[in-house]
């Protein structure tokens, strides 16, 4: 049977509210935003930044509950999201929304009058980017959902950029590219491991659609493009030599792991998972897992080099700017 979100009450803890403002995905959103904020190299209070920071982090928590109340359906027919509060019964749907419009609006208000409109401005397009058009539109109509909804997780840095100047110059654009180009690779390497909760919920990843094949050399093709993009903060003033060393060593490695994923047979065999969780899988899918996992630390590295090097005052290479 089709498994349905579940009608038994059972009573709701604050962990279950947490839970839907997707804390792990708020973290990386606040941390690539203070990176965006701080590479802005402008005077900006520590008050007013902390708000910023506040706002956004809100920001990315209202979106994660409207998500999570859009897609109570699909979730509980995934085996990864079925025990979510919504689809295991533990919040109303109705509470989740409230949730998520009012946090919103909260967000985006107080970002406004503390900080700047501008900002405010980047930060409702994300929300309405992420709720409505990746997650009611995208998401359930094309095997582009990852690439084209990708933007809304690219934009924190940019919205941490113009809270500190109230401008997005280039570079701010070039580190929300960084994200941008990252998201296909990262999570259809994920899917091609995951694609039978997809198949089972409808939801049309692009191993569904075009098959593990097809889905392996995009992730090539991506990587390609991705690594470079990577390495052109040292070229604009953005990033120094550290960071051109951390940019151009994990670029290669991600670019070995993504031939990998090219070379194996990921995704071929039916249900590669041992359990619920995403990094035990079978031999078969172990490139895309290894690929995965390292997709996080590689973006993580990168970000956290940048915002080292702005914070310690280490010079840019300044190559070409």
């Amino acid at each position: 049977m089709t498994p349905a979100i579940s009608t038994t009450r059972t009573p709701a803890t604050w962990r279950d509210f947490l839970q839907l403002l997707k804390p792990r995905v708020m973290s990386l959103v606040v941390f690539t935003a203070v990176t965006g904020l701080v590479c802005a190299n402008a005077p900006i209070s520590p008050v007013l930044g902390a708000v910023a920071v506040f706002c956004i982090a809100v920001g990315a928590g209202a979106s994660g509950a409207l998500n999570m109340w859009y897609d109570a359906d699909i979730d509980a027919k995934m085996r990864r999201t079925r025990g979510r509060p919504v689809p295991a019964g533990r919040v109303q749907g109705a509470d989740a929304l409230a949730l998520g419009v009012i946090l919103s609006l909260f967000s985006v208000m107080v970002m406004g009058m503390a900080v700047g409109w501008f900002a405010a401005g980047l930060l409702a397009f994300t929300i309405v980017f992420y709720a409505v058009v990746y997650t009611m539109w995208l998401k359930r109509s094309t095997a582009q959902n990852i690439v084209i909804g990708g933007l809304a997780g690219a934009l924190p840095p940019v919205i941490g950029w113009a809270a500190a100047t109230g401008a997005a110059p280039l570079n701010a654009w070039l580190l929300c590219a960084i994200i941008f180009m990252w998201t296909p690779p990262h999570f259809w390497a994920l899917s091609l491991y995951t694609s039978e909760d997809y198949q089972r919920a409808g939801v049309p990843m692009m191993p569904v659609v075009a098959g593990a094949a097809s889905t392996r050399r995009q992730i090539l093709i991506y990587s390609l493009l991705f690594v470079p993009i990577c390495l052109a903060p040292a070229f604009t003033g953005l990033g120094g030599a550290v960071y051109l060393g951390v940019a151009a060593t994990g670029g290669l490695v991600f670019l070995i792991l993504a031939w990998r994923v090219f070379r194996s047979h990921a995704g071929e065999s039916a249900d590669e998972r041992r359990d619920d969780g995403l990094y035990d899988v079978r031999a078969g899918a172990r490139d895309a897992r290894n690929l995965f996992a390292f997709s996080i630390l590689y973006l993580t590295l990168l970000f956290a080099t940048l915002l080292g090097e702005h914070l310690v005052g280490a010079p840019a290479l300044e190559l070409f700017s």
